[in-house]
């Protein structure tokens, strides 16, 4: 018969050193009630000012406000419909919330009333702002990036199929936009109001999340057919990292400070990824989280990563805030 005792050794002393490297990366510190709210929660958005983090609960047409100091919904956003999309502009210190059900991006001020409403933004999704512009970008309909300024659309990039995350260079005029049913990044010029390249993605399928570390000019896209997080070289639009992460992504996020890349995924994990060096990204940890916890935020400031827990038969819905070590 043969002993598999030092195999099995081996595997359990796996598990147990990656749980304590999770534990020693990612540390739930507390964990916040959405009190009522059901259904799917999209994206979120937070003001390091206030403390406060807005948390776009999509299915249950609300937009719940999180006073993370105290550790409880300090306010809530009725009467919304569908809302997917949500960010936070410091300068103007307003609220933009896009809704996939009613087609438009409302604006709220700082007492979360209603001041501004763009229509006619089929499948209002994720939101970004330039700041140093003052422009609002809206992800919507069948591809396209709707430009928003004082509250009114200025215009729109055309894009070959509906965009997921995007992000905006702070150094240069590009916008690199997942388009998963088109297969590709798109790399748009903010300027020219253009697409002026186009990478397709062939090692895996559905790129939806996406970071960018712009000092090391590498894009970060997180895949879920099959579970991949693929970094890009920005300067050549070329794969050169590609590594197994957390299956069912919504959410990836680049932490500078720790050079790590976090991959919020609906399996039931974090997974964390230390960064060797700009053309390695090898997969550190898996926290284990909520099954269906795929969204998240995080506050590079504070350090925090803060992960939407849906409710469940056994659980309501909640944030889960992770501490970084």
């Amino acid at each position: 018969m043969r002993n598999d005792t030092p195999s099995l050794i081996a595997v359990v002393l796996t598990i147990a050193l990656l749980s304590c490297v999770a534990r020693g990366q990612l540390e739930l510190e507390r964990t916040v009630p959405l009190p009522g709210v059901k259904g799917r929660i999209d994206h979120m958005s937070f003001d390091p000012a206030t403390s406060r983090l807005f948390v776009a609960a999509l299915g249950n047409n609300t937009v719940e406000v999180v006073d993370v100091a105290a550790g409880k919904v300090d306010a809530t956003i009725k009467d919304l419909d569908e809302p997917q999309g949500v960010r936070f502009l410091p300068d103007s210190k307003t609220l933009a919330v896009a809704g996939g059900g009613d087609n438009r991006c409302r604006i709220f001020d700082q007492s979360l009333q209603e001041i501004a409403a763009v229509k006619d933004l089929e499948d209002a999704d994720n939101v970004r702002y330039d700041a140093a512009t003052h422009r609002v970008y809206v992800g919507f309909g069948k591809g396209a990036l709707a430009i928003i300024e004082d509250a009114k659309k200025t215009g729109e990039i055309k894009l070959d199929a509906h965009p997921e995350a995007f992000q905006l260079e702070a150094t240069g005029p590009r916008i690199f936009v997942n388009v998963p049913s088109a297969g590709h990044v798109a790399v748009v010029d903010r300027e020219l109001k253009k697409t002026i390249a186009k990478w397709p993605i062939k090692e895996a399928a559905a790129n939806f999340p996406m970071a960018l570390d712009e000092a090391d000019h590498r894009l970060l896209i997180a895949c879920r057919k099959p579970a991949k997080l693929l970094a890009i070289d920005t300067d050549s639009g070329k794969v050169v990292a590609n590594e197994d992460t957390a299956g069912d992504a919504d959410d990836v996020w680049f932490d500078a400070k720790r050079n790590r890349v976090y991959v919020s995924g609906g399996e039931g994990v974090v997974s964390v990824h230390e960064r060797n060096d700009a053309d390695h990204w090898p997969r550190t940890a898996n926290v284990p989280t909520r099954a269906g916890a795929r969204t998240s935020y995080f506050d590079q400031d504070s350090g925090k990563l803060f992960l939407a827990e849906r409710a469940s038969e056994k659980e309501p819905a909640a944030i889960a805030i992770f501490a970084t070590r």
